[in-house]
């Protein structure tokens, strides 16, 4: 079959993997990752709310599982996975997490300290009352635009009618493509307050309205240091909020005194609780402080209780200043207040915020009551039409008696047509034509039931009119007066924020910076062993004189260092690894010490050391570099005087490895073995020196699967014994050579 080259779209491979991404990128942004300035919600939320409000599962309704919840949300409006729909439920439920939780959870939905929520066939959920009084109102009365959903079998909601700034109340963190969103709560009422005051002056300045917004309000409490810094975040959109836990003192048994954390910062929760435990465990033990006697975390339903216990004569002050520096409880809360805002993201100051939220107030409110209006309007119309109809009801009940069938009765009564009914009296015919009811009107009274006719319901049929006509008069006034629609909403937020305010729990505040002054380590020499196992520690210098003979024989590598310096290993691999003397045990001679694995990034499975010094001896020094496949180089020691935990000490060629590293004192020749049994003798004068950086100069010929297997030195005093399969050589009997040659082969 040929296929037609006209429906062939060629195109640029980059271009399409361009669009496509930038697709795939504005539908995270849009529909995901960000909420919407008006409701402040994502919309995950906005259709999990929806779908609660449409399976009528209300505050004072019984609670439904959330499995049905989360099944229905994905099977009408969300097709993502279970897991997102439910993990979003979860949040809205946590009052650690919300500043104003929308939905009532019912059953295990998490706690502070990070623990998740149980599975979704066990806990049940309804909404909150005021999810259902401001946020899902009003949805009957064409307040907002209603959209298809993913299949079109279904409409939703393109944003919910909330009536409070719910962006700045509850926050949101979210992460989309190139973007990331992260508002801090506030206190409801202080919004609620703000945006009144934005009602009553629209150029009203973000310092003005930091009147009423004093700072963000977590829900966790905590107290925010940088109360200064909170004006041109609040201005700009984005900055760091520093928070600190509530730190309070105790005294305790034996004239101790314990620190009890009572809030913690808000970055703190969940997982970072048990961090910042496990953090202060680790502050005792790296010696950083002596003061703590012991740690426990008493927290209960009732609240966060950490109590740290210090000894008598503990610095409480400098102590609370080292857990602000060293440990998460003083953090900062990055701010970058970006939202969707017509469509597209933007990043948005307070003032902008509570701008934006009270605009959609007046467009909801205006839907509102323009919908109410044309309610009433049609009402009226009725009413008057069955007000008039009681006044003539003796000619109305002629008419329908005298007519054959509905249409010829309606047209009577809408155009006067009298043709084909049958009339008692002219005068009754001449006063039909004269009949002008409207088609509602008509329809109306065609319904009418005749008990309306009773005198009650007559006065009562008046009564609704009037009601009905004070409220055409109210509904136009409101919507023909900015300032009686501002009441209105202003009203209603006075009573979200009489029912459902609450006191600010969060502390603004200038804190101090946290000073704290480390207790300075007496700098002094000591002895560095380390065993066959890897094990390090360090002694004293007297401690090694009176154990000398059993530490030199029980450790591989022994040598002096200061405590304040670092170690440095070479290993097999090429790396050097340092260690700072500090995290080293330091004590008995008879300690085991610790395992090198634990206190620097060498891996006892995968590396081998090949000899370990102190870095300042090691400035002083020159180092002979030895390997496999017989590359050798000197490099100055000063080379290794590095700070970082791993660096490359030397390049190997692939499939090569370091096979010795040597600290040069006063060798004289150098002798290569290779695993085949050849010996090369050759001075060490005719090693050059090179960079760390070099991989060196071939030492040695190799046959083509030999490698170097040992390397031994002679010097001015003593050769070394070298043992060859059990036949001992002496190095002398060696063959003295030049570098680069073949070597001599030892029969066994």
């Amino acid at each position: 079959m040929d296929m037609d080259d006209s429906r062939i779209i060629k195109t640029e491979y980059s271009e399409v993997m361009q669009k496509s991404y930038i697709d795939y990128a504005m539908s995270v942004i849009i529909a995901r990752a960000l909420p919407d300035v008006r409701d402040g919600l994502k919309p995950v939320q906005r259709r999990t709310l929806y779908d609660m409000h449409e399976l009528g599962i209300r505050y004072d309704r019984p609670y439904r599982k959330s499995a049905r919840i989360v099944g229905d949300t994905m099977g009408k409006y969300h097709p993502h996975g279970d897991s997102s729909i439910y993990d979003a439920l979860v949040v809205m439920t946590q009052d650690f997490k919300k500043g104003l939780p929308l939905v009532d959870g019912h059953g295990n939905f998490g706690n502070i300290e990070g623990d998740g929520a149980a599975a979704m066939r066990y806990t049940e959920a309804r909404l909150q009352k005021i999810t259902q009084e401001a946020f899902l109102a009003d949805l009957d009365k064409d307040v907002v635009d209603f959209i298809p959903n993913f299949d079109e079998t279904e409409k939703e909601p393109s944003v919910l009618p909330v009536k409070i700034p719910n962006l700045l109340v509850n926050g949101s963190e979210g992460i989309a493509v190139g973007m990331a969103t992260s508002i801090p709560p506030h206190n409801l009422g202080e919004v609620i307050d703000a945006a009144k005051a934005y009602m009553k002056n629209p150029d009203i300045t973000t310092r003005e309205l930091m009147r009423y917004i004093k700072g963000p309000d977590f829900p966790t409490g905590g107290i925010v240091i940088n109360k200064d810094e909170l004006l041109n975040i609040y201005e700009t959109g984005t900055g760091k909020i520093k928070v600190r836990g509530k730190v309070e003192t105790e005294k305790a048994k034996g004239g101790k005194t314990n620190l009890v954390i009572t809030e913690i910062p808000y970055p703190m929760v969940g997982a970072n609780i048990s961090k910042f435990l496990s953090d202060v465990a680790a502050l005792a033990e790296s010696k950083k402080t002596q003061d703590i006697v012991d740690i426990s975390n008493q927290s209960s339903k009732e609240g966060i209780r950490i109590v740290i216990e210090l000894r008598k004569d503990a610095d409480v002050e400098n102590f609370k200043n080292m857990l602000y520096k060293k440990t998460r409880l003083e953090d900062t809360f990055g701010v970058n207040m970006l939202a969707i805002s017509d469509g597209r993201p933007e990043t948005m100051g307070m003032r902008q915020i509570i701008k934006a939220s009270v605009d959609f107030q007046f467009e909801v409110t205006t839907r509102k009551y323009q919908t109410l209006l044309a309610k009433e309007k049609e009402r009226k119309e009725i009413q008057e039409g069955l007000i008039k109809a009681c006044n003539v009801i003796d000619l109305i009940i002629e008419i329908l008696r005298g007519s054959k069938d509905r249409a010829m009765a309606k047209a009577c009564l809408v155009e006067g047509k009298t043709q084909g009914i049958k009339f008692k009296s002219k005068e009754s015919k001449v006063m039909a034509e004269q009949l002008q009811f409207t088609e509602k009107q008509a329809n109306a009274i065609l319904e009418m039931r005749l008990y309306k006719l009773i005198g009650l319901e007559i006065e009562a049929l008046i009564k609704e009119h009037e009601d009905t006509m004070a409220n055409i008069y109210r509904y136009e006034d409101i919507l023909d007066r900015r300032d009686s629609m501002a009441q209105v909403i202003m009203n209603e937020l006075d009573a979200i924020k009489k029912e459902y305010g609450r006191p600010r729990r969060t502390v603004v505040e200038n804190g101090e910076e946290a000073v704290y002054e480390e207790k300075k380590v007496e700098e002094m020499e000591v002895m560095c062993l380390m065993d066959r196992f890897g094990y390090l520690k360090t002694v004293d210098m007297g401690t090694y004189e009176r154990n000398k003979e059993a530490a030199d024989a029980e450790n591989k590598y022994v040598f002096p260092c200061r405590n304040t310096g670092r170690i440095c290993l070479f290993t097999n691999t090429g790396q050097l690894h340092t260690i700072k003397v500090s995290d080293l045990p330091f004590g008995k001679f008879r300690d085991k010490g610790i395992p090198v694995d634990n206190v620097s990034n060498f891996s006892s499975g995968k590396e081998e050391i090949l000899l370990a010094a102190s870095q300042p001896r090691l400035n002083l020094c020159r180092l002979i570099f030895v390997t496999g496949q017989s590359m050798l180089k000197i490099v100055d020691g000063s080379e290794f005087d590095v700070a970082k935990r791993t660096v490359a000490a030397t390049k190997l060629s692939e499939g090569d490895e370091v096979v010795s590293v040597a600290i040069m004192e006063e060798q004289k020749n150098i002798i290569l073995q290779t695993a085949e049994g050849y010996f090369l003798r050759f001075a060490v004068e005719e090693i050059p020196e090179k960079k760390k950086s070099a991989v060196g100069v071939r030492g040695m010929k190799l046959g083509e699967k030999d490698v170097v297997e040992n390397v031994y030195y002679t010097t001015v005093l003593t050769d070394p014994v070298i043992e060859y399969k059990g036949k001992k050589v002496e190095p002398g009997k060696i063959k003295a050579g030049k570098r680069d040659g073949k070597g001599v082969k030892i029969r066994v």
